[in-house]
């Protein structure tokens, strides 16, 4: 049997983040608690009186500014160091204090904005022309003022945000610390089986017959919890539901789609097109993987395998350092100070340990520095996750750089580009460094397995299947397992035919993602790297005046709206043709991996 994961305290100090960049200790964290609290406190005294003039409003977000900065200080520092051990009852109690905290600042500030919205727009202009850094607070306020409530309504929802948020809070406490693994066995031996593990290694263990009791074993507990987690769903798209009937919003769709300033044409076209059109390649890619492998039949616990598992290259954390200056140097001198920076002060956490949350993403606090968290296990394709959450990073690095607080925050929509755009970046570099066609194939068939396939697959299949959640909340409907198991099937069984043969536990693929308590966020990823695509085609072409465009766009932050981005970036998402492009290329992509495959047979 393997080893049992170890306890946050028993990992590596050196290959953890570093969070005294945030705060040096305890007493500093409660210090700036402290100054979230007077600082409220001065701004309610200075301002409830009214904000009459530009100059008052601009005095009065001048001072929010500061205050935003200092709270995200404080979320960050607390919802990390919960992220890395579930089980850190502190840890957990201090995240809870800043939620609680956060909701308390809300409600009571919650008049800025009631004041602003009854303020005339030509005021709020003035004030916009006043201060630069303001701007987009401004003009978020007036794109918002249809749908905002009375000043009373307003305070008592930003009172009940904790309350509002638990959905997720339940959720994720049911996955990472309620849920208890117990070992599997398989070819006559047991498996140590927890979330991490499953996702990070026995979905794309080679042999058949562990990989499906894996999978067999971890459906079977996502099952008891299955009634638990649909209620807090339901919890979460009802409450969505009532606030967008609430502020006036045609339906849920709308709502949800105002803060990404996109409207439900370009929803729509995302999930529909690459479902119609993606389908036939990635069918082709199961099929590929049946015959390599020698399958029996090919289920839906299989879609994860390699096509040559029995070729990982593995990777130090200090070869990945000269990995990605070199593939991502392209994006110029204050991106490679970036890369040597995430390393040298400890950006990045690495270790596995027992209940650290599971996937990887990227934080970023305003006036600090970006934190990534992710699993290290010293395969190369931990690299291209690794290069992925850099772009995150990358993004934010610069965009902070050249933008206020209020200017930086960007559209969900385009959010998941820059990080998609250094995967792609990083193929191109590594197959560029070899002749050898086994490890072509394997570089291209990350780019199809990992890249694309989570990006366009997974998360797109999320897309679909939550869209098909609230269409029944917004007709009035309610969800429960049984519900929502029945939509997850219809979902796979539209996108793989019967290609794939879906067994049991496939319909509580719903039960692994946090994505569904986020909005409407899975079908960004098939955008931001339908944008990406596009500009790094654009790059091999032009080269770097298409690499300064980008990296222009970088520097934008949310001073405009995804087609506004995307524009600069000469990519025109007002058509289908980027996405078109895009699917053409994944359909590339596996061609090449069947042309490969055919020749290494040869040899």
């Amino acid at each position: 049997m393997s080893g049992v994961l170890p306890g946050r305290h028993e990992v590596d100090k050196n290959l953890t983040w570093d969070l005294t960049s945030i705060f040096k200790d305890e007493k500093s964290f409660n210090e700036a608690v402290a100054k979230i609290e007077s600082m409220a406190e001065k701004i309610e005294r200075d301002h409830k009186s009214g904000l009459k003039t530009a100059e008052d409003i601009t005095y009065c977000l001048d001072q929010m500014r500061e205050l935003k900065m200092i709270i995200g200080w404080a979320a960050t520092y607390s919802s990390l160091a919960a992220a890395v051990d579930q089980k850190d009852q502190t840890a957990q109690e201090r995240d809870l204090r800043v939620e609680s905290l956060i909701a308390k600042v809300s409600s009571r500030l919650s008049f800025v904005d009631s004041q602003l919205a009854a303020t005339h727009d030509q005021v709020l202009k003035e004030a916009a022309l006043l201060r630069e850094e303001n701007r987009g607070y401004l003009e978020e306020i007036i794109r918002r003022k249809p749908h905002m409530l009375s000043p009373d309504t307003e305070r008592t929802l930003s009172a009940l945000s904790t309350a509002l948020e638990s959905p997720y809070r339940i959720y994720n406490t049911a996955k990472l610390a309620d849920l208890n693994f117990q070992p599997f066995e398989a070819k006559g031996a047991k498996h140590e089986l927890s979330f991490l593990s499953f996702e990070g290694r026995w979905e794309y263990e080679k042999d058949a017959e562990v990989r499906r009791a894996a999978f067999d074993s971890f459906s079977k507990k996502l099952s008891e919890y299955q009634h638990t987690m649909a209620a807090a769903y339901q919890t979460q798209v009802s409450k969505e539901k009532t606030l967008s009937e609430l502020r006036g919003y045609p339906s849920v769709f709308d709502y949800l789609l105002h803060d990404q300033r996109v409207d439900r044409s370009m929803y729509d076209r995302q999930i529909d097109l690459i479902v119609d059109k993606l389908s036939p390649h990635m069918r082709r890619y199961a099929r590929l993987l049946k015959r390599i492998h020698g399958l029996d039949r090919m289920t839906y616990a299989d879609l994860k395998i390699d096509v040559d598992p029995d070729y990982q290259p593995e990777i130090t954390i200090d070869e990945s350092k000269d990995l990605l200056k070199g593939a991502l140097g392209i994006l110029g001198e204050d991106y490679k100070v970036m890369l040597q920076r995430a390393f040298d002060e400890r950006w990045i956490d690495f270790p596995e340990n027992d209940g650290k949350s599971t996937g990887a993403f990227c934080s970023t606090p305003y006036g600090s520095h970006p934190f990534i968290l992710l699993t290290w296990s010293e395969k190369m394709a931990d690299l291209f996750t690794l290069s992925h959450e850099l772009g995150h990073a990358g993004h934010f690095y610069l965009t902070h750089k050249e933008q206020s607080i209020f200017n930086s925050e960007t559209s969900l929509y385009s959010i998941e580009a820059p990080s998609t755009m250094n995967e792609l970046l990083l193929a191109k570099y590594l197959l560029e460094g070899t002749d050898d066609k086994r490890r072509k194939r394997w570089i291209l068939s990350s780019l199809v397995s990992k890249t694309y396939y989570h990006n366009f697959v997974t998360h797109l299949l999320e897309a679909h299947y939550q869209r098909e959640v609230y269409r029944i909340i917004d007709g009035g409907g309610s969800i429960n397992a049984p519900v929502l198991n029945q939509l997850k099937i219809r979902t796979l069984e539209t996108f793989w035919g019967e290609d794939v043969e879906l067994i049991d536990g496939s319909e509580l693929t719903w039960m692994r993602q946090p994505h569904y308590y986020m909005g409407l966020y899975p079908y960004t990823y098939s955008a931001g790297l339908t944008i990406a695509t596009e500009v790094n085609r654009r790059i091999q072409k032009h080269g770097q005046p298409a690499v300064e465009d980008w990296i222009e766009v970088l520097k934008l932050g949310g001073t405009k709206d995804p087609a506004g981005l995307a524009a600069i970036a000469g990519v025109d998402i007002s058509t289908e043709r980027p996405l078109l492009n895009t699917i053409e290329h994944i359909g590339y992509l596996i061609d090449e991996i069947e042309r490969l495959t055919k020749e290494i047979a040869i040899f």
